[in-house]
């Protein structure tokens, strides 16, 4: 009994330790979160400023966008991130940025407000063009027509730029 346990645990430490070598000689690294890059060929990304060229302007968005985009990007890959010249390059522009009044109050005035934001982005991806697209992004959140846009404004656009990242940031590594 004794020979034939040893025999076993010694199958199964040589099965682990084949396991994680495999594992660990892949090139293509898999995260939790969706993304899915060969980091031998893809070494970087530029992220450019996205100018707003929205009709209503809200000072900080542009470089708040830009700025969450990158952050984005920092935080779930291992791609140095540049502002040109990348393997792969983000770039585009703020095209929408409107108040639409929403739902009716009985006194017949407006009850919610949406603050829509909309985000044309131009992806290139040098090292695999077949992936390289173009898209716009529309996000919105609402608010009670009763406080002053400068009141929420900032929470808002924080909210509506993670989402507009997020999407971007599937759509140019994890691809889901």
């Amino acid at each position: 009994m004794g020979y034939k346990h040893l025999l076993h645990i010694s199958l199964f430490a040589c099965t682990l330790c084949a396991l994680a070598i495999c594992l660990h000689s892949c090139s293509i690294s898999y995260k939790f979160n969706g993304a899915s890059i060969d980091y031998a060929k893809t070494k970087s990304i530029s992220i450019a400023e996205f100018p707003n060229n929205a009709a209503l302007v809200y000072a900080q968005l542009s470089t708040d966008l830009s700025q969450g985009i990158r952050d984005m990007y920092q935080r779930n890959t291992r791609l140095e991130i540049l502002r040109k010249g990348g393997d792969m390059e983000v770039e585009g522009e703020i095209t929408g940025y409107t108040l639409t009044p929403m739902s009716i109050s009985a006194d017949s005035y407006s009850a919610e407000t949406k603050l829509t934001m909309t985000v044309k982005v131009h992806f290139t991806n040098n090292i695999n063009p077949e992936e390289s697209f173009d898209k716009t992004y529309s996000v919105f959140q609402t608010f009670d027509s009763s406080q002053m846009l400068n009141d929420v404004q900032e929470d808002l656009c924080a909210a509506m730029i993670t989402e507009v990242a997020e999407s971007i940031y599937n759509d140019t590594v994890a691809r889901w």
